[in-house]
């Protein structure tokens, strides 16, 4: 069997709320650790979140909209090896 997934987590920007913008990459699309995944938005900024791991993003558990907190999954990607 492959690795568990690896959850991409909203980290804490400095803000107690924030707000899903939009996904950068699909389900199946290949990601590099450090590259963008996801935008998110805080009052008065917009951040990018970043793949955890080289992989392959398998889930998305957020819409656009949705109301986050810090250290929220995001998604998941399933990492090589």
């Amino acid at each position: 069997m492959g690795s568990p997934p690896v959850p991409i987590t909203l980290p804490n920007l400095g803000a107690d709320r924030a707000s899903f913008s939009h996904w950068y990459v699909g389900p199946g699309d290949p990601v590099f650790e450090g590259d963008r995944v996801a935008e998110v938005l805080i009052p008065g900024a917009t951040f990018d979140v970043a793949a955890p791991v080289d992989g392959i993003l398998v889930e998305r558990l957020v819409l656009p909209n949705d109301r986050l907190a810090p250290g929220q999954v995001l998604g998941l990607v399933r990492g090589e090896g």
